[in-house]
C-alpha cells in the first residue's frame, strides 16, 4: 500500500459519504483495508475537513483515562470513541484499554523517550564504579590466592576423609 496524504484520505472518505458505494468496494479500488476506510469515514463525520490533522502525539494519562471511561460508561466501540476523541488510530485506544485492564491507571503514564540525562550524581557514581574495577594484575593475584585456598581446602577434606575411613578404625 502506498502512503496516502491527508488530502487523499479526506477525498476518499468524502467519496464514500457522497456516492452509493460499499466500504469493501471503495477500499479495494483505492487499495486500503475496509476497516481503515470505515475509520476514515468516522473521522470525517466527527471532524470534517480537519479529520486528518491530529493535534497531539503524546497524550497525558488523564486524557487516556477519560477516553477509557467514556467507552465503558457510554458503551461506545473503540473505533467510534477513537474517532470522537480524534485519535490517529484506534489501535492506540485498544492498547491503552488493555494496559489499564492489566496494570491499572499508573501504567497509562507516558514514558520518557530518548536517552536519559545523566546528572552529576550519576557521573560521580559512575566514576566511583570505574575506580572500584580492579586492574588486570590485581585480578591475577586474586585468582592465584583463590586457587591456593581451593587446593588447601581439597587437601584438608581428603585428610579428614582419610582419618574417618573404616580401614583406620582398629578392631578388638
Amino acid at each position: 500500500m502506498t502512503h496516502l496524504t491527508k488530502e487523499k484520505k479526506l477525498q476518499i472518505a468524502k467519496r464514500y459519504l457522497n456516492e452509493m458505494i460499499s466500504y469493501r468496494e471503495l477500499a479495494n479500488q483505492v487499495g486500503v483495508d475496509h476497516s481503515t476506510l470505515r475509520y476514515w469515514v468516522l473521522l470525517v463525520r466527527y471532524h470534517g475537513d480537519q479529520a486528518f490533522s491530529f493535534p497531539y502525539t503524546n497524550y497525558p494519562s488523564a486524557f487516556k483515562m477519560r477516553v477509557i471511561q467514556f467507552i465503558t460508561e457510554k458503551n461506545y466501540s473503540i473505533r467510534e470513541a477513537s474517532a470522537i476523541f480524534h485519535l490517529p488510530d484506534p489501535s492506540m485506544l485498544r492498547k491503552w484499554k488493555k494496559t489499564w485492564e492489566t496494570a491499572g491507571v499508573g501504567a497509562l503514564e507516558p514514558k520518557e523517550k530518548g536517552l536519559s540525562i545523566m546528572t552529576s550524581n550519576q557521573r560521580k557514581n559512575k566514576d566511583k564504579s570505574n575506580s572500584q574495577n580492579p586492574s588486570v594484575e590485581e585480578l591475577i593475584e586474586e585468582l592465584e590466592y583463590l586457587r591456593m585456598e581451593n587446593a588447601y581446602l581439597k587437601k584438608l577434606k581428603a585428610l579428614v576423609q582419610k582419618e574417618q575411613s573404616p580401614t583406620n578404625i582398629k578392631r578388638k
